[in-house]
C-alpha cells in the first residue's frame, strides 16, 4: 500500500518506533536512525533470560520491524549532512527529541520543511513541546489518573502491564500522519503533526472522564469491576479451577445468565432487578453467583454463553493466548542483527477492496 513511501525514524523507546513499524508493515521503506554511542535505550531493556551481550532485546524487537538501521551522530557534521540528504527525499520524519534538541541539531520544523516542502513531520513529546519533563509511560499513567483508578482498595495504585500511554500516543500519531497524507494529496504540502503522551492519555479517559465531568464522580480502585455495570468484571472460579468473568451489559444478558445458573428468581428481586440496583448490591450478587458457578466446569459455561450471545471470557495467560490460531496470525518474525525476533503486528485491521 505504501511501497513508495519513505520514512525516516529518529524516535526511540516505544511510541515513535511503533509508528515506524506500522508504516513498514504497510510496505513503506523505513530507516531507523540511532546514535552510535547512545542507541535506542530499549536495546538494553532485557529479561533476565536474555543474552546481555547482544544488541537486541525482546522489548526493542516489539516495535522495530522491517526497518533499515543506520548509525549517525547528529553532532558530527558529516553524519548530520547525511541525515539531511535522506530527509530531502523522505515523506515522513519521526522524532521524540527532548526540548531544545531539534534547535541544537538544526532540525527545526521550519528548516525541515524548507528542504522538503512535502515532508510530514511526526513528533512525540511527554507533556507537550514546551515541557522539558522526562516522560516515561509509568509517569504518565500516574499523572493522568490511570493508576489512581487501576488496582483494588487493598493493592493501592497499580500501573498497567503494558506501556499503554505510549501505545495510545502512537495511535494518535498514526491517525494524525494519515490525515496529513490525505491532506497532502490535495495541497502537495507537508504538515507538522505533534502528539504528547499527556494529551493522548487524557483523550483516552473516555467514559471515566465523563463520569467525573458530568457527575463529579471520582473513580475509585475497584479492580476489574465497572463503575456503571454489574456483574461486569467480577472474577469467578469454576469447578475445574479456572477463572471466568462476565460483561452483563443488559437485563436480557442477566436473565439468560440467571436462567442458566438456576437463579431466575434474581431477576425479579428488587436488589437485582435493574442495572443500577445490581451495581449497588454487586458484592452480594457476586457471592450468590459464585456459589453456583463453583459447581460448573468452565468449558460448559463458556459453550452455553457463546450459544446464547452472553459476553463471557476465561482469564488466560499469554501462553494460552498464543495457542489460539487467531492470535498466531498476528505474529511477525524477522532476524535483526542475526537474532531471530518476534513481535505482534501493529496492524489489527483488514482492508478489503
Amino acid at each position: 500500500m505504501f511501497e513508495d513511501l519513505k520514512v525516516i525514524d529518529c524516535s526511540t523507546v516505544l511510541a515513535g518506533p511503533s509508528v515506524g513499524t506500522f508504516f513498514a508493515e504497510l510496505g513503506a521503506s523505513v530507516t531507523k536512525i540511532e546514535n552510535p554511542a547512545i542507541p535506542d535505550v530499549t536495546r538494553t531493556w532485557k529479561l533476565a533470560s536474555e543474552d546481555k551481550n547482544t544488541s537486541v532485546s525482546a522489548y526493542f524487537s516489539s516495535v522495530n520491524y522491517h526497518k533499515h538501521y543506520l548509525k549517525l551522530d547528529f553532532k558530527n557534521k558529516t553524519d548530520l549532512n547525511q541525515l539531511v540528504d535522506l530527509i530531502k527525499t523522505a515523506d515522513i520524519f519521526l522524532s521524540n527529541f527532548k526540548k531544545g534538541d531539534a534547535e541544537k541539531f538544526g532540525l527545526t520544523d521550519s528548516f525541515l520543511l524548507s528542504i522538503n516542502s512535502r515532508l510530514i513531520i511526526g513528533k512525540i513529546s511527554g507533556f507537550g513541546e514546551e515541557s522539558d519533563r522526562v516522560a516515561y509511560d509509568l509517569i504518565l499513567q500516574a499523572e493522568t489518573g490511570f493508576m489512581s483508578m487501576n488496582g483494588t482498595s487493598d493493592s493501592g495504585p497499580v500501573k498497567m502491564p503494558v506501556a499503554l500511554i505510549d501505545v495510545l500516543a502512537a495511535h494518535q500519531l498514526k491517525e494524525g500522519i494519515l490525515t496529513a497524507l490525505l491532506k497532502r494529496t490535495k495541497t502537495n504540502q507537508g504538515s507538522v503533526v505533534s502528539v504528547s503522551l499527556y494529551a493522548a492519555a487524557i483523550s483516552s479517559l473516555a467514559n471515566q472522564a465523563s463520569n467525573y465531568l458530568m457527575e463529579g464522580y471520582t473513580p475509585q480502585r475497584i479492580g476489574s469491576l465497572h463503575p456503571n455495570i454489574a456483574p461486569y468484571g467480577e472474577i469467578f472460579r469454576t469447578n475445574d479451577g479456572r477463572l471466568i468473568t462476565f460483561a452483563i451489559g443488559s437485563n436480557k444478558h442477566f436473565q439468560i445468565l440467571c436462567d442458566f445458573l438456576g437463579l431466575s428468581k434474581l431477576t425479579s428481586d428488587e436488589r437485582f432487578s435493574g442495572n443500577v440496583e445490581r451495581v449497588k448490591n454487586r458484592t452480594e450478587l457476586q457471592e450468590i453467583i459464585q456459589e453456583i458457578i463453583s459447581r460448573w466446569n468452565a468449558d460448559d459455561i463458556m459453550e452455553f454463553m457463546h450459544e446464547h450471545f452472553v459476553p463471557a471470557g476465561l482469564i488466560r495467560d499469554l501462553e494460552e493466548v498464543f495457542k489460539n490460531p487467531e492470535s498466531r496470525k498476528l505474529i511477525r518474525t524477522e532476524p535483526i542483527e542475526n537474532i531471530q525476533t518476534k513481535r505482534v503486528s501493529q496492524i489489527a485491521f483488514q482492508l478489503k477492496s
